[in-house]
C-alpha cells in the first residue's frame, strides 16, 4: 500500500508545520525588531539565520514530514530520524541563536544554574548517552511508542540532552561550560561516539525483532496513532492495514539491525566531520601561536644584538 492512504494531516503534519513558523516568527522578532529591548544586543547575522532556518527545517523534515510517518513503519528510518535530529539539527539551532541570547538565558538564576550542570562536558556526554540508550530499549520504546504525551516529553527530553551534548563543543565564550581547543573537544567528540556504540551493537546483532511496535500486530496500529489521526486509522480498519509488511517487503528483522546500522554510519559521518574542521582549527591556532612566538623570540634577539 502507499503511504499516501494516511491522508495529507498524517503525512505533512500542519499543525506542527504552523507550529515551527510561529517559532520561527518569534525568533525574528526577537533577534531583529525587538533586538534593542536586550541589554549588549548584537545585529543578527547572515550564517546565524541561515543555521537556524536549516535547524528548523531539519526539524520538520524530521518530524513533521512524511519521513516521520516512515519511522513510524520502518525503525531503520526511525534511526535516520534521530541521527538527523540530534547530530544535525541539535547544533544547528545552538550556532543559529545569537549569543547574547544564550547570555540572557544563562544569567535566568534557576534555568541558568541548571544549564551549567547539564553542560559540564562529563554529564552532558554521559546524559545524552543514556537517554538514547535507554529510550532504544526494547521495553521503554515500545511503551513510549504507545503514549502521545509519554512519546513528546521523552522525544523532548532526549532533544534537549542533544543539545546539552553539543554546547560544550560550539560554545566559545566564558558564561557557560566549554572545551578547550584540541585534545579535549577530539576526546569529547570519541567519548560519545564509544558510548552510544552498545545500544547500535544490541540492535545490529541481535537475531529476532525485539519492539511489538514494528511488527504486525495490535501494538503496531496503537503506536500509528502517534502520527495518524484517530479518524483516519478507523476509516482504514477493513483494508487490511494488519502491520508495517503491508508498505514494504523487507523482513522485520532485516529492516531492525539496518536501523542500526544506518544510525552507527550517520554518526560516524557527522563525528568525522567535527573531528575534521576540530583538527583544522587547533592546527591554525597552533601554527599561528608558533609564528608569534617565532617572532617574539627573533624581535628579543634582535633587541639583545644592539645592546651587545
Amino acid at each position: 500500500m502507499p503511504i499516501s492512504i494516511f491522508g495529507f494531516r498524517a503525512l505533512w503534519s500542519p499543525y506542527f508545520f504552523l507550529t515551527l513558523v510561529v517559532l520561527f516568527l518569534l525568533y525574528l522578532a526577537i533577534t531583529v525588531k525587538w533586538r534593542d529591548r536586550f541589554e549588549e544586543s548584537e545585529p543578527l547575522t547572515r550564517s546565524e539565520l541561515i543555521y537556524f532556518s536549516a535547524g528548523m527545517l531539519l526539524v520538520y523534515i524530521t518530524k513533521g514530514s512524511p519521513v516521520d510517518l516512515l519511522g513510524h513503519i520502518l525503525f531503520s528510518m526511525h534511526m535516520v530520524q534521530m541521527a538527523i535530529l540530534l547530530l544535525v539539527a541539535a547544533p544547528f539551532l545552538i550556532k543559529g541563536i545569537p549569543v547574547w541570547i544564550w547570555r540572557n538565558v544563562f544569567a535566568v538564576p534557576v534555568l541558568g544554574t541548571i544549564l551549567r550542570v547539564l553542560t559540564r562536558p562529563l554529564v552532558s556526554v554521559i546524559v545524552f548517552s543514556a537517554m538514547f540508550s535507554v529510550y532504544h530499549l526494547p521495553a521503554i520504546l515500545d511503551t513510549i511508542k504507545l503514549s502521545i504525551p509519554l512519546h513528546a516529553v521523552f522525544t523532548i527530553t532526549l532533544f534537549i540532552s542533544a543539545l546539552c551534548l553539543w554546547w560544550p563543543l560550539l560554545n566559545e565564550n566564558d558564561f557557560a561550560p566549554r572545551l578547550k581547543q584540541g585534545l579535549h573537544k577530539i576526546a569529547y567528540i570519541i567519548s560519545s561516539a564509544i558510548l552510544i556504540t552498545p545500544a547500535c551493537a544490541l540492535i545490529i546483532f541481535v537475531d529476532t525483532p525485539v519492539y511489538e511496535t514494528y511488527q504486525s500486530g495490535e501494538a503496531w496500529l496503537m503506536s500509528m496513532a502517534l502520527c495518524v489521526p484517530a479518524s483516519t486509522l478507523s476509516a482504514l480498519s477493513g483494508t487490511g492495514l494488519s502491520g508495517p509488511e503491508v508498505f514494504t517487503s523487507m523482513p522485520i528483522l532485516y529492516d531492525q539491525q539496518m536501523g542500526g546500522v544506518m544510525m552507527k554510519i550517520l554518526q560516524e559521518i557527522i563525528y568525522g566531520v567535527v573531528l575534521g574542521k576540530i583538527f583544522l582549527s587547533w592546527f591554525r591556532h597552533e601554527r599561528d601561536n608558533a609564528d608569534e612566538l617565532t617572532q617574539k623570540q627573533l624581535l628579543e634577539r634582535k633587541r639583545l644584538s644592539m645592546y651587545n
